[in-house]
């Protein structure tokens, strides 16, 4: 079996796939670093967990309590955000490739670090298991320089400073799901907390509202989305970078404009700030859709996936309103498959190695 995991700083979520891709559980462990809570399939227990070798002990345990021994796992999955210039498809885990993982840390101080150390806690645990890695980056990489360049001075760029994009995952498991029926000009909206837009001609990404980290594009639930540089510099003068960065990640979008960063909240709410983050959500979005359907030549067809792109009609409705002088258009509601998008990257290069 295939064991998919997704590493944050404090939690270790994970899904367990058959080789023919069914899932069999699913679950994770929340409040790595201290009293953690872990859940697996209907599942629930506490436990104590300081680091995130512990909280792969504590999964494998788990699984063998529900019948699933170590040696019945044959592989592990992990999604790494930020795969940068050099890791730009699905790999097997050398030293080479976690050399390079770790050499994109400065492009994701917050997400890469993570995975590699839940990379490392599986090497520990289990260090014969082979391990692979699928890169949220990774279905950006062949968008055009004219698409990923920022008009900055060559030194800066040669640091790394460009577009690269992100919830490539998720609309790489968007593409497999059409199959043959993908439109030839897709505009894919991935709304949930994180929030991106993708044009997909062909199959393959043409330009991503998210550039250089996942701050930029629409209003999120807690990111700004689109802020001018000049405004970053003005509040980093006065409150510091490392406050300013948490402000823009942490304080901003939704929960400042309506209170809460929850859409569900929002809508039921009876207030002028709680509409007014809801329209400006609405404004963001079709906002930088007409950007990418320009840079696709048009489009063809429209697909919502992530929590909000999943589950609210209503927004999914005022979207297509927004929208409207498209002229009709039909319009897809996709599982996210993130997890399953991993799963089916690491059994295709197991089925290269024989």
């Amino acid at each position: 079996m295939l064991l998919v995991l997704n590493t944050g700083s404090s939690s270790i979520k994970l899904a367990l796939f058959r080789p023919d891709l069914e899932q069999v559980l699913e679950g994770q462990v929340a409040g790595i670093g201290g009293q953690a809570r872990l859940t697996l399939g209907d599942a629930e227990k506490h436990l104590t967990a300081a680091s995130h070798a512990e909280g792969i002990a504590a999964i494998l345990d788990a699984l063998e309590e529900h019948g699933i021994a170590a040696a019945d796992i044959t592989a592990a999955a992990h999604r790494v955000v930020h795969g940068g210039t050099a890791l730009t498809a699905p790999t097997r885990l050398d030293e080479a490739a976690i050399a390079a993982i770790e050499a994109n840390v400065p492009l994701a101080p917050l997400h890469n670090p993570p995975a590699l150390a839940g990379i490392r806690a599986v090497t520990e645990a289990l260090p014969h298991l082979p391990q692979y890695a699928s890169f949220d980056t990774a279905f950006h990489a062949v968008q055009p320089e004219l698409a990923t360049t920022y008009a900055i001075p060559e030194s800066w760029r040669a640091k790394g400073l460009r577009r690269y994009g992100f919830h490539g995952l998720s609309y790489a498991g968007m593409v497999t799901q059409f199959g043959d029926a993908l439109p030839r000009r897709l505009l894919a909206l991935h709304l949930g907390a994180g929030v991106s837009l993708c044009a997909i001609r062909d199959g393959r990404s043409v330009a991503t509202s998210m550039g250089y980290s996942p701050l930029s594009g629409p209003t999120m639930a807690t990111r700004s989305g689109d802020i001018d540089g000049m405004a970053v510099l003005r509040m980093a003068e006065d409150i510091g970078i490392e406050a300013t960065g948490r402000v823009l990640n942490k304080e901003s979008g939704l929960i400042a404009l309506g209170g809460t960063s929850d859409m569900r909240r929002l809508l039921a709410a009876d207030s002028d700030a709680a509409r007014f983050a809801v329209d400006h959500f609405i404004w963001s979005v079709t906002h930088q859709a007409g950007a990418l359907i320009a840079d696709m030549g048009g489009v063809d067809a429209v697909a919502f996936t992530g929590g909000i792109g999943e589950n609210s009609e209503d927004i999914r409705q005022r979207i297509m309103d927004r929208l409207a002088w498209l002229g009709p258009l039909p319009v897809h509601v996709i599982p996210a498959e993130e997890e399953r998008q991993i799963a089916r990257d690491a059994v295709a290069l197991i089925g290269k190695e024989g």
